[in-house]
């Protein structure tokens, strides 16, 4: 695919400052080129200070400028980017000076593009990919190579799909949607009946519908829904090798990170946030503002917002067959303390009538 590269250039300060939101202390004309780390920066770098345990690399920073709270601007040798949170303006800044090349609106001779297909103004179409019957491309999108469009879908303006995407029929990605290479978005969701101990396909009839500003991970899946439609929310982010299952829905401003498993209609509330490997189990509903840690199965629904967790603490290995092996345990030892339990409340039951019928009338103890 053709690019335009963006000539070389430093950006003052003040220029990134702008653009972030934030305050500068020091030099407001020191060019900035590059992102770099605190600990091995460099000139014309900028790097940024989030995470306490990396302050100790602040003093003898080599980058030109760091982005850091008010309460470490004091510490800091160089020019600062002051923010309340600089890891989000960190990524402003990023995104700024990354803007290093643009696709060329064109599409390359090896595409084809259906005639009935509407392709908007200023579209870029890799080699190899495939627009089908009825597609619709917004102003300023980019189809990488390899990728399918399917009949009838649609692509929102300036979305980018990377590599090998596969959009199937009918189903719809919002404006400025990014789409990594290998996802496949409207593939059949898992529907079967079973009937004399053989399964019987159930038609996915439904779409995807993906909002605007939203992030797909390479090799993540999203399926169609049974009968009505799959619903990723404005700004979700989805990472690499996530599964999506019919008819799940996905609030706005949710985070799911890598190999995540959503089964078909849970509904996953606005600003969720789910780590890597955890499980949804279908048919559940979690409230906005839900945070599951790694690892972990959603096995009932979540009404409250909160971080929930679940699964064990990683152990010595001689130490988690132990505990496994009382884990096995529990029921019956569960058991034996309701036994003694009882057996107490029996013993003491006699002792507690005496201790009452030999007080004094009127003793208030």
């Amino acid at each position: 695919m053709p690019y335009a590269a963006a000539a070389p250039r430093a950006y003052p300060l003040r220029e990134l400052a702008r653009h972030a939101g934030c305050e500068i202390k020091g030099d407001s004309a020191v060019g900035i080129d590059r992102v770099c780390t605190l600990r091995d920066g460099a000139s014309g770098g900028i790097t940024f200070l989030a995470n306490r345990k990396y302050a100790r690399y602040l003093a003898d920073t080599k980058a030109s400028a760091v982005i850091l709270r008010r309460a470490d601007a004091a510490a800091c040798p160089v020019s600062a980017l002051v923010h309340d949170n600089p890891y989000a303006c960190y990524a402003k800044v990023a995104q700024y000076l990354s803007r290093t090349a643009t696709a060329v609106a064109a599409i390359d001779a090896a595409a084809v593009a259906h005639p009935t297909a509407r392709i908007g103004a200023d579209v870029t179409i890799g080699p190899c990919a495939v627009v089908e019957a009825g597609a619709k491309i917004g102003s300023g999108a980019v189809i990488g190579p390899g990728c399918v469009v399917g009949e009838r879908a649609e692509v929102g303006a300036r979305s980018r799909l990377h590599a090998n995407v596969t959009i199937y029929q009918d189903c719809r990605i919002g404006t400025d949607a990014i789409v990594h290479a290998g996802a496949v978005i409207g593939a059949d969701g898992f529907g079967l009946a079973r009937e004399a101990g053989v399964w019987v396909k159930v038609p996915q009839l439904g779409r995807v519908i993906i909002g605007d500003h939203v992030e797909i991970g390479a090799g993540t899946t999203i399926d169609r829904g049974a009968i009505g439609d799959t619903v990723i929310g404005d700004g979700v982010k989805l990472d690499n090798q996530i599964q999506i299952g019919h008819n799940v829905v996905i609030g706005e401003h949710s985070a799911l990170a890598g190999c995540v498993g959503v089964a078909g209609s849970a509904e996953i509330g606005k600003r969720c946030t789910i780590g890597g490997g955890a499980v949804v189990l279908g048919h559940l509903k979690l409230a906005d503002d839900t945070h599951i840690t790694a690892m972990s199965m959603v096995t009932k629904s979540i009404t409250a917002a909160g971080a929930y967790s679940s699964g064990t603490l990683l152990q010595a290995n001689a130490q988690w067959k132990k505990n496994a092996l009382r884990h096995t345990r529990l029921d019956e030892m569960a058991r034996r303390v309701n036994r003694l339990e009882n057996t107490l409340r029996r013993i003491e039951q006699p002792s507690r009538r005496a201790r009452q019928a030999s007080r004094p009338q009127g003793d208030p103890q």
